[in-house]
């Protein structure tokens, strides 16, 4: 019983605290441009919204266009609760999470994926085709990473491995890790997430005919994923463990708002890349976390 209500607040937390991410990073953009922007809750009012109008569907599409985002949804869902939050640990912790914590999200991307091919549209084919291309290079970098942590901390398991410091590597997998949190997400400079010109779009165009409580369940399964990437990173290099547990929350909550705030700027203070460039700015993610792994080998060994 204590276990099944441990899980439903770390959903709780998960699932109320996400959306405030893209407002943080909505309000340092504006406030770089001199703006008054939109409100930090504005995606709770969005959310809202989407939650109360209907569906509409092409004629063309299966049911699998509306199951897609709802088992993304759940996807990445299930992969945060595998994260552990600070002194609070992880209520499913087991041998071996961080292979499923990798599948999870590639489960997420496969569904979100095929719900935008089901359109017949080759517009979305080619925001999919784009997706999936960028997501071998993040995806290669992201398992980079966790295998330098597992290689630290001769576990495999996420609860065990993002407890302690990163050490020597921290700064290469804090480099990498934002990269790919920003290819992942789909911000700038990979993608911009505001973006209207139907050439340069990724991820926007594969949502583009969806609707309704589908589309609220992919711009918060998007909020949560933001979200999870942040609590990954800041626990990847900071020594969690080593801290009290009022300083440790502290520490965690304020590296989360510090990465939201972070995504802003980039997002303010730099260009788009062009799609041929995109690939070496992910490779670069790759090898920062590779060099990271070598560390911890080389250190390992001494």
């Amino acid at each position: 019983m204590t276990t099944v209500l441990d899980i439903l607040l770390r959903l709780a937390v998960w699932l109320l605290l996400a959306p405030l991410l893209p407002g943080v990073i909505n309000k340092v953009k504006a406030w770089i441009a001199g703006r008054r922007g939109p409100p930090v809750l504005q995606l709770y009012y969005d959310l809202a919204k989407l939650w109360r109008k209907g569906v509409v569907l092409s004629t063309a599409v299966s049911p699998g266009h509306v199951a897609g985002p709802a088992v993304a949804w759940v996807a990445v869902l299930s992969a945060a609760l595998l994260l552990p939050l600070g002194p609070a640990g992880t209520a499913l912790s087991f041998r071996g999470d961080a292979l499923l914590f990798v599948y999870l999200l590639a489960v997420a991307r496969f569904c979100t994926s095929c719900a935008a091919l089901d359109t017949a549209s080759a517009f979305e084919g080619m925001g999919v085709a784009r997706e999936v291309s960028y997501a071998v290079l993040a995806e290669a970098a992201v398992i980079t990473a966790l295998l330098t942590l597992a290689l630290q901390s001769n576990s495999v398991s996420l609860g065990t491995m993002l407890v302690p410091s990163a050490g020597a590597g921290a700064g290469l997998l804090a480099a990498g890790l934002f990269l790919v949190l920003l290819a992942e997400n789909c911000r700038v400079p990979f993608d911009d997430p505001n973006t209207h010109l139907e050439l340069t779009m990724i991820h926007e165009v594969m949502v583009l005919d969806h609707s309704g409580p589908p589309l609220a369940a992919i711009l918060h399964g998007a909020s949560v994923k933001l979200l999870l990437f942040a609590v990954l990173l800041a626990e990847t290099v900071l020594p969690i463990g080593k801290l009290s547990p009022l300083m440790a929350t502290a520490a965690l909550a304020g590296s989360v708002l510090v990465v939201a705030v972070g995504v802003g700027l980039v997002e303010s203070l730099f260009a788009r890349l062009a799609f041929r460039r995109v690939p070496m700015l992910l490779t670069t993610a790759f090898l920062l976390s590779l060099f990271a792994l070598l560390a911890a080998w080389k250190g390992a060994g001494a």
